[in-house]
C-alpha cells in the first residue's frame, strides 16, 4: 500500500511538472506573439508617419497645427473622410477576429493578429506628428515597466480577480462612448478625465487578462488539444496587446510633450 501511494505521488508530481512546463511555454508564446505584434505596430506607425509630412512647401497638399505640412498621402489619411475608416478599422477587426476565432486555424489566427497589428500602426501613426519622439519613447518605457509589473502580479497573485472582468468591460464601453462624444466636443478637460480613467481601467485589465490566460490554460491543459491552446495563446496575446496599446495611448495624452 505504501509503495502504491509512493508511485501515485510521484505520478502526480510528474503531471504537475508537465503542466508547469506547459504553462511556461504557453505564457512565453503569448508574450512572444504580443511582442512581435507591438514591433509590427511600431514599424508601421513610424513608416506611415514618414510618408505623411514634408518640409517642402511645393510638395505640401495641406497643413495641420504648428505649421506641419502634409503630403498628398498625409492629407488623405488625416484630413479626408478616410481618417474615420483608419480610426475605426482596428475596432472592427477586433470584433471580426473574436467572431471568427473558432473557425480559424492557429496559424490563420496568428496571421490575422499580425495584420491587425499593422492596421493599428497605421491608425496611431499620427502620434509621431503630434508628439516629440523623446516623449513617445519615454512614455513607452513607462508603460512597459507598468505593464510588466501589473502582468507579473496578475500571474503570481493567489487572489481571484475574475470578478473584475464585468466592471472593467463596462468601463471600457463607457470610455468608448465618451471618446466618440469628445470627438465632436473637443473638450481638453474631458480628454484629461478620459485618459486618467483609461489608464486605471487598462491597468486593471492587464492583471485581469494575465490571470485569465493562466487559469484558462490550467483548465484545458489536460485535454491536450494543441490547436485550441494555440488559438488561446493568440487571443491572450491580442488581449494583452490591447491593454498595452491603450494604456500607452492614454499615458501619452497625459504625459507626452506635443510638437
Amino acid at each position: 500500500m505504501a509503495e502504491f501511494d509512493t508511485i501515485r505521488s510521484r505520478g502526480a508530481a510528474i503531471g504537475q511538472a508537465e503542466i508547469d512546463q506547459g504553462l511556461r511555454a504557453h505564457m512565453n508564446k503569448v508574450y512572444g506573439t504580443m511582442s512581435v505584434g507591438m514591433l509590427i505596430t511600431a514599424l508601421a506607425a513610424f513608416a506611415i508617419s514618414g510618408l505623411t509630412t514634408t518640409t517642402d512647401p511645393a510638395l505640401a497638399a495641406g497643413s495641420i497645427g504648428n505649421g506641419i505640412l502634409l503630403t498628398n498621402f498625409g492629407a488623405l489619411l488625416y484630413t479626408s473622410a478616410l481618417r474615420w475608416v483608419v480610426m475605426f478599422l482596428p475596432l472592427v477587426l477586433v470584433f471580426a477576429f473574436s467572431a471568427s476565432i473558432n473557425r480559424l486555424s492557429a496559424a490563420a489566427a496568428q496571421l490575422f493578429f499580425y495584420v491587425f497589428a499593422a492596421t493599428m500602426g497605421v491608425s496611431i501613426s499620427w502620434i509621431f506628428i503630434a508628439f516629440t519622439s523623446y516623449s513617445i519613447v519615454q512614455v513607452f518605457l513607462v508603460t512597459a515597466i507598468a505593464f510588466a509589473g501589473l502582468s507579473l502580479w496578475g500571474y503570481t497573485t493567489k487572489r481571484d480577480i475574475s470578478g473584475w472582468g464585468s466592471f472593467l468591460i463596462m468601463g471600457v464601453i463607457g470610455l468608448v462612448v465618451a471618446m466618440i462624444i469628445n470627438i465632436f466636443l473637443q473638450s481638453p478637460i474631458m480628454m484629461y478625465a478620459i485618459s486618467s480613467i483609461g489608464v486605471l481601467i487598462f491597468a486593471g485589465l492587464t492583471a485581469y487578462d494575465t490571470q485569465k490566460i493562466k487559469t484558462t490554460y490550467l483548465a484545458h491543459a489536460s485535454h491536450g488539444d494543441q490547436e485550441w491552446l494555440g488559438k488561446a495563446a493568440i487571443m491572450g496575446a491580442l488581449n494583452l496587446y490591447l491593454d498595452f496599446i491603450n494604456m500607452f495611448m492614454f499615458l501619452l495624452q497625459l504625459l507626452g510633450n506635443r510638437n
